[in-house]
């Protein structure tokens, strides 16, 4: 989901941003959110979920943990499986 600016500018509640490019758009999030956090954010929550932070894989044990600079590429991918 992406937030108009004024949207932004509610969820960041008068606190300091940093914009990073989510999926190929840009996206003004609070200093200090995580991954963890980004992911609810987009509503990107699936149990099968990869998460690539410029380029390199994350572990889901490190989303809590892990914070994207300013400027960042977060991309979520989610693999589809069957036959």
């Amino acid at each position: 989901m992406r937030y108009p600016p004024a949207a932004a500018a509610w969820y960041a509640n008068g606190m300091e941003t940093i914009e990073l490019v989510v999926d190929g758009f840009a996206d003004q999030v609070p200093v200090g959110t995580s991954l963890a956090q980004l992911i609810e954010r987009h509503r990107a929550q699936h149990k099968d979920l990869v998460v690539e932070l410029d380029g390199r894989f994350v572990y889901p044990g490190e989303y809590a943990t892990t914070f994207p600079p300013p400027g960042a590429r977060v991309e979520f991918i989610h693999p589809a499986f069957g036959g």
